[in-house]
């Protein structure tokens, strides 16, 4: 099988660092020789960050990077000198990550805007020095704090593929056919199931010099949403376009059974995929006359607005992207 670049899941070990102890310090000098206490705050220990960058489209350069040590902070010091603080570690991601701790799956970090920093595993605090316990009726303290333990646990990163539009469609349907033919992308494309293996991502380029994205997704069958197939790793990706364009091709047996098919597996997955936006597009539509383009649109639902295209003579594609410029428009008003 052929190796892919596109990596979506990683799950690596993070352990962040543990904070400096404050230091238990008297001042004493040639000119003081019992001075009160000035034993300086310890460091805090490192973070681990994420941060988002928009030129990454895939958790591929992370596949080595498993195991995340982060540096301690140091001690605090006499003349009430602050331990210098862990250094943190930012791992750079692409847009659209989410992190969620192995044990208890649940989502701690979320990364949806270039440049945006979140803490995924927080550095321990450092202690306070002996200093800060000077009082009126304790001119002496003989203690100061240790510095707070770092965490640690086991991470696991998914990516959501940002995209405008979401091609929907059983495989073979023909989502990568129709990628090429109104981007520049160049998705594999052949005649068996399951061509696409991974999100392929394209920019349609529209009227006046205006541009969305679309992403030709990882063919779903039935019982994806059980993870049968490609299952959850397709329907993760589902989650974050603003519209779900459903592709069914005109030699399908049953036109209505399979987009009904489709919108099962969503709604199984995730209910509130239901509350996208539709559009519906039968594609290799050169091979239909007047009377048979009639026969299929009394099979569609009457709610949700269709097109007849074909990615090969490029029938219908600029109404295509009309269409989905004009809904786009109208979701994001909303």
């Amino acid at each position: 099988m052929e190796k892919s670049n596109f990596v979506d899941q990683i799950k690596i070990f993070c352990r962040s660092g543990h904070g400096g102890a404050g230091s238990k310090h008297f001042m004493r000098n040639k000119l003081t020789a019992m001075g009160g206490p000035d034993g300086g705050d310890g460091g805090r220990g490192a973070h681990i960050i994420l941060k988002g960058n928009a030129q990454l489209w895939t958790l591929l350069h992370l596949r080595y990077y498993k195991n995340i040590l982060a540096e301690n902070g140091e001690n605090g010091s006499k003349n009430n000198s602050t331990g210098r603080f862990g250094k943190d570690i930012i791992i750079e991601v692409p847009l659209g990550t989410i992190a969620r701790d192995e044990e208890s799956g649940e989502k701690e970090v979320e990364i949806l805007e270039h440049g945006q920093e979140e803490i995924l595993v927080r550095g321990g605090r450092g202690g306070l020095g002996n200093s800060n316990f000077k009082t009126a009726t304790n001119q002496a303290p003989q203690y100061a704090q240790p510095g707070e333990p770092g965490s640690e646990g086991i991470k696991i990163l998914e990516l959501k593929v940002l995209a405008d539009v979401g091609l929907v469609g059983f495989p073979n349907a023909g989502k990568s056919t129709l990628l090429s033919s109104i981007t520049a992308a160049k998705p594999k494309i052949a005649d068996y199931a399951f061509t696409t293996l991974t999100p392929q991502l394209g920019m349609v380029e529209y009227r006046d010099a205006k541009s969305f994205c679309i992403a030709d997704l990882p063919g779903i069958i039935e019982g994806a949403a059980e993870g049968k197939g490609l299952g959850h790793r397709f329907l993760r990706h589902i989650e974050r376009n603003s519209i779900l364009l459903f592709l069914i091709p005109a030699d399908s047996a049953n036109h209505k059974k399979e987009f009904e098919i489709l919108k099962n597996e969503l709604e199984q997955y995730n209910p509130e995929m239901l509350h996208k936006d539709f559009v519906i597009a039968i594609s290799k539509s050169d091979m239909l006359d007047d009377e048979l383009k009639a026969a299929i649109e009394k099979e569609l639902p009457k709610n949700i607005p269709h097109i007849f295209i074909s990615s090969v003579t490029g029938y219908h594609l600029q109404e295509l992207k009309d269409l989905l410029w004009n809904t786009l428009s109208t979701a994001n008003k909303v």
